[in-house]
C-alpha cells in the first residue's frame, strides 16, 4: 500500500478505524501462509470489533501455522469517498494489502440491512459483484452467519455459503483450499466443487430458481450433477471441546461490546415463536464453570479489560449461572472488575443475580415482556406472566434500581389494538410499583418503553406470516406515543420503513439481487444507520427491477408452499414449525423442552445429528 492512505487519513473521521497495530492484532508472514483469508464485516470498525463470532474466527484461523486471517471493515462514507477519489482499493487492516490479494474473502451475514455494504465492499475491492463475472484472478467470496439460512437474495454474489457454526467448518475449508493450491486446481469450478463436498457448505451457482406462470417461486432446480437436495447446518457437538480464544484485539477507539466476552452456552430451548436465533442455534449446549473461569482469566490477562460479559441467547438459563456468578464475584472482588449479564429472564431469580452483580454500581435493568397482554404472550410462547414481571420489578425497585427498560414488539401475529394498549397499561403499572416503593433521597423511578416492529424470520413458526402494512405499524406507534406521554416514561420506537425492508430481505428470493444492485448504484449503503437510510431510493430500486416491495413484506405463505429457503436446513423440522404456528393461532403454549418433555423439533434426532455433526463423523 503506498502513501495514498497517509494522505487520506487526516481528512476522515476516526482515522483509527483504518490504522491497525492495536494490541493483540496478529501480523503473520505471508510467505509462510498457504492460505490467506480476509474476514470482511459489512459495517464500520466499531460494530465489527464488537462481534464475538468474528473474533472467534480471527483467532481460530490465525492459530494455524499454514493460514492467516486479516480484518476488513466497511469504510465510512467519508473514507469511501476519499478512497474512490485516490483510486485506493479496499484493503485489510493488518498488512494494508488489497482484498484481491487474498485467496478467499469471508463475509459475516448478521443483519439484512447490511446487504448493500457487502456489494459496496466488493465494488471498492475491484471484485465483480456476481459470481458468474469473476475469474481465477479474483478471490473466492464466501459467507456465513444467521442470515445464511435464507441467503437467496444474495445468492448470485457468493461462491459458497457456510450454514451453521463455523469453528470446525473453517478448518475444512482452509484444508480444501490448501490442497487445491498444492494440486494446481485453481479454477473457480475446481475450488467450488471441492468446497461443495463439505458438510454445511452451499454452492448457490449449482442451483437455478424456478417460478410458475404467476411469478410465484416454485423451487430450486439443481444444474450440477451431485448437488445435494438439502444442505444441512453445521453444529459443534461439545462446547467443552471447542477451544476458547486466549486473547482479543484491543481497539484504540471505543467500540461496541468493548469488554471481555465469554460464551457460557449456545442455543436456547424456550421456544419464543418470533425468535430466529432460538431455532437456528439448537440444540442447547453448555460450558462448565471451570472452563468459563479459565477463559476469563486468559482474556483478562491478555487484554487488560476490567469488565466481563457472560454471553448467550439467555444467560439466565445457563444451569450453573448462580454458582458461576458467585465464584466470579468472589475471585474478582476488590480488583475493580465488573461483571454483566446481557440477557436476563423476567423473574425474581434474575433480580437476585443482578443484585449480586451490581451491588456496587446499579445502572439499569432490562426486561423483555415482548407483548402487552397475556393472550398475545401465549401466542408468541413467551412463557412469563404479568405477575412475574411485577414481582421482578418490585424486587428491583426495592433493591435500589430506579431505571427500568421494557422491550416490546408491535405487529405480532393476531395482535389487536387492545394488545397495543396493553403495552401502555403494563408500563404504567411498572412505574406505579416504582413510585410506591420510592424512598426519599433516591432518584425517582423511570420506565423506558422500547418498541420494535415484528419482522417474520425464516426457520421460525412465524415464517409463513405477513408483516403488518406500514401504515398500520405507524398507526400503532403513534397510538403508543400518545398513550405513553407521561412524566417518568420514555418511549422509543424503530423506523417502520427499515423494518419493512428487513422483512423483505429476510424472506426474499433471488430476484431481489437485482434490487440490491439497483439500490447500491443509486447510493444506498449503511442502511442500518438512520442518518444514512434513504427509503425513497429503495422504492426506486424496486421499481427499476419491476418488483413490488410490499408484495414481499406483506406476503402470507401457506402450508404447502415451496419456500425460497426450503433447501437450507436448520435442523428443525418444518412440520414442527407449522405445528407451533398452529399452536400460536390457538393461543397455546409449548413448554421449554429442557424443563420437561421433548417438544419434537427434530434437531436432536439421531438421523439429524449423524448428518450434521462433523459431516457425518463419529460424534453422533
Amino acid at each position: 500500500m503506498d502513501d495514498r492512505l497517509e494522505r487520506i487519513l487526516p481528512r476522515v473521521m476516526k482515522p483509527a478505524r483504518y490504522t491497525n497495530h492495536e494490541y493483540n492484532a496478529v501480523h503473520k508472514n505471508w510467505d509462510e501462509a498457504d492460505v490467506t483469508m480476509a474476514l470482511a464485516f459489512p459495517d464500520v470498525y466499531e460494530v465489527g470489533m464488537g462481534h464475538l463470532g468474528y473474533k472467534l474466527l480471527y483467532n481460530t484461523i490465525n492459530a494455524r501455522t499454514d493460514a492467516l486471517a486479516e480484518r476488513v471493515y466497511a469504510p465510512w462514507i467519508d473514507m469511501e469517498a476519499e478512497m474512490e477519489n485516490a483510486g485506493l482499493p479496499l484493503f485489510s487492516l493488518e498488512s494494508k494489502l488489497p482484498v484481491t490479494a487474498f485467496d478467499v474473502v469471508g463475509f459475516t451475514l448478521q443483519y439484512e440491512m447490511s446487504y448493500t455494504n457487502i456489494l459496496k465492499m466488493l465494488d471498492l475491492a475491484g471484485i465483480p459483484r456476481r459470481t458468474r463475472d469473476r475469474t481465477g484472478e479474483h478471490p473466492l467470496v464466501i459467507a456465513g452467519g444467521p442470515c445464511a439460512f435464507n441467503v437467496e437474495p444474495l445468492a448470485p454474489f457468493f461462491d459458497a455459503v457456510v450454514l451453521g457454526e463455523a469453528e470446525e467448518a473453517i478448518h475444512e475449508i482452509l484444508d480444501v483450499l490448501r490442497a487445491c493450491k498444492e494440486r494446481g486446481l485453481l479454477s473457480r469450478q475446481d475450488l467450488t466443487a471441492s468446497l461443495g463436498r463439505l458438510a454445511g457448505v452451499y454452492i448457490p451457482d449449482w442451483y437455478e430458481a424456478k417460478y410458475d406462470e404467476r411469478g410465484v417461486f416454485s423451487g430450486l432446480e439443481a444444474v450440477k450433477d451431485g448437488a445435494p437436495h438439502k444442505v444441512m447446518k453445521r453444529v459443534i457437538p461439545d462446547m467443552e471441546q471447542l477451544p476458547g480464544p486466549d486473547s482479543f484485539v484491543v481497539p484504540f477507539i471505543e467500540v461496541v461490546h468493548d469488554r471481555v466476552m465469554v460464551e457460557v452456552m449456545r442455543g436456547c430451548t424456550r421456544g419464543c415463536r418470533f425468535c430466529q436465533a432460538g431455532m437456528l442455534y439448537r440444540p442447547a449446549r453448555e460450558r462448565s464453570v471451570e472452563t468459563i473461569k479459565e477463559q476469563i482469566r486468559d482474556l483478562l490477562a491478555a487484554t487488560g479489560y476490567d469488565e466481563i460479559s457472560l454471553t448467550s441467547l439467555s444467560t439466565g438459563d445457563y444451569s450453573c449461572v448462580g454458582d458461576l456468578v458467585g465464584e466470579l464475584m468472589q475471585e474478582y472482588d476488590g480488583t475493580g472488575t465488573a461483571l454483566s449479564l446481557p440477557s436476563l429472564r423476567v423473574d425474581s431469580f434474575s433480580v437476585e443475580l443482578a443484585k449480586e452483580i451490581q451491588r456496587f454500581r446499579k445502572t439499569g435493568l432490562t426486561f423483555a415482556p415482548e407483548a402487552g397482554t397475556q393472550r398475545l404472550r401465549n401466542v408468541i410462547n413467551k412463557n412469563v406472566d404479568e405477575e412475574q414481571l411485577m414481582e421482578a420489578c418490585r424486587g428491583a425497585f426495592e433493591a435500589g434500581w430506579h431505571q427500568m427498560k421494557l422491550y416490546f414488539m408491535i405487529g405480532l401475529p393476531t395482535e389487536t389494538m387492545d394488545d397495543v394498549d396493553g403495552i401502555a397499561r403494563l408500563a404504567f403499572r411498572v412505574l406505579d410499583v416504582g413510585r410506591k416503593l420510592h424512598k426519599r433521597g433516591r432518584k425517582r423511578p423511570t420506565v423506558t418503553v422500547s418498541v420494535s416492529s415484528f419482522v417474520p424470520k425464516v426457520w421460525t413458526p412465524f415464517q409463513w406470516e405477513p408483516q403488518d402494512a406500514p401504515d398500520l405499524l405507524h398507526e400503532k406507534q403513534m397510538r403508543l406515543k400518545k398513550a405513553l406521554k407521561h412524566p417518568g416514561i420514555q418511549y422509543q420506537y424503530h423506523d417502520v420503513s427499515t423494518s419493512v425492508l428487513e422483512a423483505v430481505f429476510a424472506r426474499g428470493d433471488r430476484r431481489l439481487a437485482e434490487v440490491l444492485e439497483n439500490a447500491v448504484d443509486k447510493g444506498c449503503g449503511f442502511d442500518a444507520w438512520s442518518e444514512r437510510f434513504q427509503y425513497s431510493l429503495w422504492q426506486e430500486a424496486f421499481c427499476s427491477a419491476g418488483r413490488e416491495l410490499h408484495a414481499y413484506a406483506g406476503h402470507r405463505f401457506h402450508k404447502n408452499d415451496v419456500l425460497p429457503w426450503d433447501h437450507l436446513d436448520a435442523g428443525v423440522e418444518k412440520s414442527f414449525l407449522w405445528q407451533e404456528y398452529q399452536a400460536a393461532l390457538a393461543e397455546e403454549i409449548t413448554a421449554d423442552c429442557r424443563l420437561g418433555s421433548c417438544s419434537g423439533c427434530g434437531v436432536c434426532s439421531a438421523l439429524k445429528v449423524k448428518n450434521v455433526l462433523q459431516g457425518g463423523g463419529d460424534h453422533a
